[in-house]
């Protein structure tokens, strides 16, 4: 493709990104007038789920912030660290997009209760620029991984969220290599 019908397919994509989320935060807030038990809470908390996986894939840090309470909590399991209050969560959820291009996130499967919602997704991107002292190199590789993330509602806002992945497979997928006791080493092989 030449780099204007390129630029054109983007910035539609772009433009249906933002569509998408806006719909989803105005269901969102509709849901919330709804009564909060039984089913109009779950279908409220898995709207919250998707409309916060949304936000991610697109870095809507303004999504992001009517999601969550000022004072909520995410924690990063995979990396033992827990983000608080909104500045800390909207740099968290929107870091990714400091190393990564084409960035997708899915949802597989919501699981909504009347307290909350576990998302199944599958993350996929392009690693553009370094990854700070993780990886100091631009390697050009696309990254897929699965993961879950867990809300707890509160209010009709997100008041904690946890994600859950294995980060084995993006060190590999960068080229890294696990060097295990014993002198074991994992790696991918050539083209994978």
């Amino acid at each position: 493709m030449t780099s204007a019908v390129t630029s054109t397919v983007m910035a539609a994509r772009d433009r249906r990104s933002r569509l998408v989320a806006a719909a989803l935060m105005e269901a969102v807030l509709l849901a919330g007038c709804v009564a909060t038990d039984g089913d109009g809470a779950k279908a409220r908390n898995e709207l919250l789920m998707l409309s916060l996986l949304t936000a991610q894939q697109s870095a809507d840090t303004t999504a992001i912030v009517e999601l969550f309470w000022p004072d909520a909590v995410y924690d990063d399991y995979a990396n033992q660290l827990q983000y608080r209050g909104i500045e800390e969560i909207v740099g968290y959820v929107t870091s990714v997009h400091v190393w990564a291009d084409d960035v997708y996130l899915n949802a597989g499967e919501v699981h909504a209760s009347p307290e909350g919602a576990v998302a199944e997704w599958l993350f996929a991107g392009v690693q553009a620029r370094p990854m700070g002292d993780y990886v100091p190199t631009v390697t050009g590789r696309e990254v897929v991984l699965n993961g879950v993330t867990i809300i707890e509602v509160d209010g009709g806002r997100i008041r904690r969220a946890a994600d859950y992945m294995d980060t084995a497979p993006l060190a590999l997928q960068l080229g890294g290599r696990i060097e295990l006791p014993g002198g074991q080493v994992i790696e991918l092989e050539a083209g994978n």
